[in-house]
């Protein structure tokens, strides 16, 4: 297929891009034109992403009534039930209309006062991700793998789980305890989560499983948010071999440097933006996640840790350092950390809508190809848990801003600051993970140390 800016001809509607990209955003350009209803998927795409990156510059410049011309020309476009592009786009859009709404607080707290999202409904969207994707699987995998190898030899192991709300984990390890050629051992695992039902269901769910295999088990729940957890009521005691295990729970204690943001040049940054917005049209095919991955090639690589954009001087907070080295202070004999391996925790609006874009096309593109477009499921996930992602990465500043995922190269970095040693993944723990993956039958996953 041949490259849509290509080809001799100069007529308008050969190529509605390239009337797009010579279109100045302008109170007469309110209502898009009939054409853009007509378009290609791929055209369509790239009309969204140019539109995007059009709208963020303007609100990042302050620019509401460009900012909400552009957002009611995307509204033509998009939708949360389409294909790849108009559905990302979508949620990209309400986060930007939502970090623009920010700048009246009251207006913003009166149109989502009554929005409320039941805790059944948070538990089963993240089973739903769980089963949709096997990321959490293989983390799964890998951490019971460490943790037993860790605990060989051990009478009485005791593990911290900071965020206790998957039982499955845990079933699976004490199922591998239990099963072990020295014998089965006293095990008690502490669950921390804020939800107390959470952590009541976990503790007759595994209660259960250790009576069936006759292990000596105990369960001690907290219930706290991570951020003001305290360390004493893990009651870590001498004589336990201790195993700590964090699922995606510590990027929410990073904090940007505001003075970093503030110093950053407002001209370099306008610069930054015109070439974005320039290249934004280079790309013409494939799916949304190899279209944008293209576009970003062409005008935003981000680098293995993306330094320029938060170096880690400046942007790890006292509550992470100082989180980090208690947990280093306990004495334990490992500690296993789950991570988003994404840069979604820059200064700029501009670095996290261009990062954050990037890494959620992968996500949607890998529903795209393995759900129905009509699934409830796939839209329950698609909205509650990527759409709320999107919009706190965008819309949010500061403390507010609690989805701050980062490279693991920078974690690498701070866990090493604090003390901790970094190990290999284990062998046998990685052909179980490459198992778990071909059960996929999708020959896009990968496994690598």
């Amino acid at each position: 297929m041949e490259p849509m800016l290509q080809g001799e001809s100069s007529s308008v509607t050969s190529s509605p891009l390239q009337v797009f990209s010579m279109m100045s955003l302008s109170p007469s350009l309110g209502s898009p034109y009939p054409w853009l209803r007509e378009m290609k998927s791929e055209e369509r795409g790239l009309c969204l992403i140019h539109l995007l990156l059009t709208c963020a510059n303007h609100v990042a410049a302050g620019s509401l009534e460009n900012a909400n011309i552009a957002l009611e020309q995307i509204s033509q476009l998009a939708c949360p039930d389409g294909d790849t592009m108009q559905r990302i786009a979508a949620y990209f859009t309400e986060a930007l209309a939502d970090r623009i709404l920010k700048a009246w607080p009251g207006l913003h707290k009166a149109l989502n006062s009554n929005r409320m999202t039941l805790v059944s409904e948070e538990i089963l969207v993240r089973k739903l991700f769980f089963e949709m994707f096997p990321f959490l699987k293989v983390a799964v995998v890998l951490t019971n793998q460490a943790i037993i190898e860790a605990m060989e030899g051990e009478k009485m192991v005791h593990v911290i789980d900071l965020n206790a709300s998957e039982p499955a984990q845990w079933v699976a390890l004490i199922q591998g305890l239990s099963a072990r050629p020295e014998g089965p051992l006293h095990l008690r695992i502490t669950g921390i989560h804020q939800q107390k039902e959470v952590l009541d269901q976990m503790a007759h769910r595994l209660t259960e499983e250790a009576e069936k295999l006759d292990l000596p088990f105990q369960f001690n729940p907290i219930v706290s948010k991570i951020e003001s957890l305290d360390i004493e009521k893990l009651r870590v005691k001498t004589g336990e071999a201790l195993a700590i295990s964090s699922v995606l729970q510590l990027h929410p204690l990073l904090a940007s440097d505001d003075e970093l943001q503030r110093n950053r040049s407002p001209l370099a940054s306008r610069n930054l933006n015109g070439i974005h917005l320039q290249r934004a049209l280079q790309v013409n095919q494939g799916s949304f996640g190899e279209l944008l991955e293209r576009d970003m090639v062409n005008r935003y690589s981000p680098s293995p840790d993306s330094t320029s954009s938060s170096p880690l001087s400046l942007t790890a907070s006292v509550s992470i350092d100082s989180f980090l080295t208690s947990l280093w202070g306990l004495s334990r004999k490992l500690m296993v950390v789950t991570e988003q391996n994404s840069n979604h925790n820059g200064s700029t609006l501009m670095e996290r809508l261009l990062e954050s874009l990037y890494s959620y096309a992968a996500l949607f593109d890998c529903l795209e190809s393995t759900i129905s477009r009509t699934s409830l499921e796939r839209v329950k996930v698609e909205k509650m848990l990527f759409g709320e992602e999107i919009k706190n990465i965008i819309a949010c500043e500061g403390a507010e801003r609690k989805e701050r995922h980062e490279k693991l190269e920078k974690w690498i970095q701070r866990l090493d600051f604090v003390g901790f040693g970094i190990l290999p993944l284990s062998y046998y723990g990685m052909l179980q993970a490459k198992r778990l993956l071909q059960g996929y039958g999708c020959d896009a996953w990968r496994c690598r140390k």
